[in-house]
Parts: C-alpha cells; sequence; structure tokens
C-alpha cells in the first residue's frame, strides 16, 4: 500500500497555476472497501435515505439523476465526518487526482499568474505547444478563443486554456516590445510536467525546485543532487513552495537526501500512539551541505514533512513564510467503478514531537514576498536564502 500526503486545498491558492492543470495528490493508495461497507454500524439506521429517494420521485417537480443522487449520499455520508481531508471521489474525480498527481495533463503547456491585474505567462515549459508556439515569459492574454481576459480569475483562465489533446485554442497576446496585439492558436496535447527541476546559482549553490511529490520525485531529486554536486555544489536550496504534497515514500526520500540513514523523518500517530516510524533511507548525496528550505502558505503535507524533518535534525534552515498546516494523513480505499474514498487514517508529528495540523510549520528568518514583488519579478525569498549561504 503506497502512501501520500497531500493538500488539495492549496491548489487553488497558488500563485501560479499551470494551464496543464493544478497539481494534486492524496495520501494511502492501495486496498479495497468490502461492500456493503456500513454493515458493521449497528447503530445506524439509513432506510430514511430510501424514504427521501421515494418522496423526491413523487413530489420533486424535475428530473432526478439516479447516478448524481447516489453520489451525492455517499459524499454525504463521508462529509458527516466533518473532515476535510475525508472525502467521497466520483470516478472522474479519481482519475483526476491521479493524474495531478503523476503531472499527466492535457492542455498547452504553460505556467500563468496574474500579474499587475492581468493574465500573464509566467513561463512556457520547454518542448511544449506552448513553447512551440513561441510563448514568452511576461506575454499577456488579453483573450481566450475571442473572450477578453479583464477581470477573470486565473483559475478561470486555466479552465478555458485547458482542454483534450488535439484541440485548439486561440490567444490574443499582448508582448512588450511589440505594437500590436497578435493571435496565437496552439493545439493542445497531453503533457507529463516533472517534479522536480534544477540548475546552480551563485557559482556552487545546488537550487532545486520541487512542486509535488509524485512517483518521479525521487529519482529526479537524487539525480540532481548528484549532478549538482559533480558540478561543484558545496550548498543547497530546497524550495518548496506552492508545493501541496503527494507521495509520502518521495517526501521520505527526499529528506533522506539530507540526512543520516536511521533518523527520524516523521511519526505517525492514530489515537495518539505511535503506529509508524519513517526513518532515513542513507541515500544521502547532499548531507552535510549547508542547506536552506523555502517554504510558504502553499507548502502543504509531504512538502511540511520534509522541512520539519530537515529542521528538527537540525540539517537546514528554513526561510520564507509559515506552511499551511496539514497535519494528517489519508488512506484512498478504490470503491466498485472506478470511485475512491479517501480518509484520514492517522495523524503524523515532526521528529520534534510536533503536529502542525492548522499551525504550520513557521520558518527560522521569515521573508515575506509581496504581491509588488511578484508584479515587478523580484524573489526577496530566494535572495534571502542566497545572501544566508554566502
Amino acid at each position: 500500500m503506497k502512501k501520500i500526503e497531500l493538500n488539495p486545498l492549496v491548489l487553488v491558492s497558488s500563485a501560479l497555476v499551470l494551464i496543464i492543470g493544478a497539481f494534486a495528490a492524496g495520501n494511502t493508495y492501495g486496498g479495497t472497501l468490502p461492500i456493503p461497507f456500513v454493515k458493521s454500524v449497528k447503530s445506524a439506521d439509513f432506510s430514511s435515505l430510501n424514504d427521501i429517494y421515494a418522496l423526491m420521485q413523487r413530489n420533486f417537480d424535475g428530473q432526478i439523476n439516479d447516478e448524481k443522487a447516489l453520489d451525492g449520499a455517499k459524499a454525504g455520508l463521508v462529509a458527516a465526518g466533518g473532515d476535510p481531508y475525508t472525502v467521497y471521489m466520483t470516478a472522474k474525480e479519481a482519475k483526476t487526482l491521479s493524474d495531478d498527481l503523476t503531472g499527466k495533463l492535457s492542455g498547452i503547456g504553460a505556467e500563468i499568474g496574474l500579474k499587475n491585474n492581468v493574465i500573464t505567462i509566467v513561463s512556457p515549459i520547454d518542448d511544449t505547444p506552448a513553447a512551440k508556439a513561441g510563448l514568452k515569459a511576461k506575454d499577456i492574454i488579453a483573450r481566450i478563443n475571442n473572450e477578453d481576459t479583464s477581470g477573470m480569475s486565473v483559475d478561470t483562465a486555466v479552465s478555458k486554456i485547458r482542454g483534450q489533446a488535439d484541440t485548439k485554442v486561440t490567444l490574443k497576446i499582448v508582448r512588450t516590445g511589440t505594437q500590436e496585439p497578435f493571435d496565437v492558436t496552439i493545439t493542445r496535447a497531453d503533457i507529463t510536467v516533472p517534479s522536480a527541476k534544477w540548475s546552480m546559482k551563485d557559482g556552487n549553490v545546488a537550487y532545486i525546485d520541487v512542486s509535488r511529490f509524485g512517483p518521479d520525485t525521487a529519482k529526479l531529486v537524487t539525480q540532481a543532487a548528484t549532478e549538482l554536486k559533480s558540478q561543484g555544489a558545496t550548498k543547497v536550496i530546497l524550495d518548496m513552495r506552492n508545493d501541496p504534497g503527494g507521495y509520502l515514500d518521495a517526501g521520505v526520500s527526499v529528506a533522506s537526501q539530507f540526512l543520516d540513514a536511521g533518523k527520524l523523518v516523521v511519526e505517525e500517530r492514530t489515537g495518539g500512539k505511535s503506529i509508524s516510524k519513517l526513518t532515513a533511507s542513507g541515500d544521502n548525496t547532499l548531507r552535510g551541505l549547508p542547506t536552506i528550505v523555502l517554504i510558504n502558505g502553499g507548502s502543504a503535507s509531504a512538502s511540511e514533512i520534509v522541512a520539519g524533518a530537515l529542521h528538527d535534525n537540525k540539517a537546514a534552515r528554513l526561510v520564507g513564510e509559515k506552511s499551511f498546516g496539514k497535519g494528517s494523513v489519508q488512506e484512498i480505499k478504490n470503491l466498485p467503478g472506478g470511485a475512491e474514498l479517501k480518509v484520514t487514517v492517522a495523524h503524523w508529528y515532526t521528529p520534534g514531537g510536533v503536529n502542525i495540523n492548522k499551525e504550520g510549520i513557521k520558518p527560522d528568518t521569515e521573508v515575506k514576498l509581496t504581491t509588488d514583488d511578484y508584479n515587478a519579478g523580484r524573489d526577496p525569498q530566494l535572495d534571502k536564502a542566497l545572501e544566508m549561504l554566502r
């Protein structure tokens, strides 16, 4: 059974949204829930649901979609637990969750944001339709299929630009230095976006940006660590800003890059009792290098686990803003027809014994990134990390 740690609520709060889709994850894959699953609940009488259904059939002035009615009843039953992370997902929602986690999505392959209150290309992703069509960073999207984007939110723009592979979308682009706006028609495609990217900064600083903890993350971060260290990296910045989480084992693997084998990464507790302690594997290419971890309010779940593990084990300092604060672990149970139940089964604690649920992790050095900074292309958080490492 594979565990994943994530907060889907963060997905809509990120400053940047990939046009190919916002990323998500769940928290523990595997297992099939026995049906009927209420058979052991002796005190509950669910016959009243049938009574309500019958009354609706006889009295409702409209049509009832049986499938939607059943999905609604299931979702309501799960929501009665009062836990925002325990949810019933239809087959379509479950597939979207899985696709998002693996980075397999359909669209044009560009990252957009709201800069100076206009929809703007932050960066096209290499070797995607957006890059091949010539879109550039700072391009303003004035219209989407003849619809004016004035006052449009990033989420709305994303939903209009995304679409099935082999379909087309036309964008009216306003580019600095170009007198007239121009149209670009782009054919959407299926795109897989890697969960991590890396580069060298300041000559000897390994910069590793992890956008989610997907099935490729452990391999990519290991590759990054090996390549950057061979290029002379003696210091590290691990950027997990706006990272909503993902597979728990990927988080443990990333933390293991910085820790001695056997060091505690995270502890899971149910009912206050410890049920699992996950420790570093010893694949620690970056162990001992001065390290800064960047976090913000969009850093959640698995990214918080990694930040907490490195902080509590004194392997890194944290810079940025307080993280989101999701300290629970979910399992995903497969249901007939492709639906899934995501249910909270435990809460996790940092090596220092802290559960950050709702509270978040506070950085050692707080640095704000304001709207003005974002609009101007400034990154004071990254600048501060580089300054501290110098």
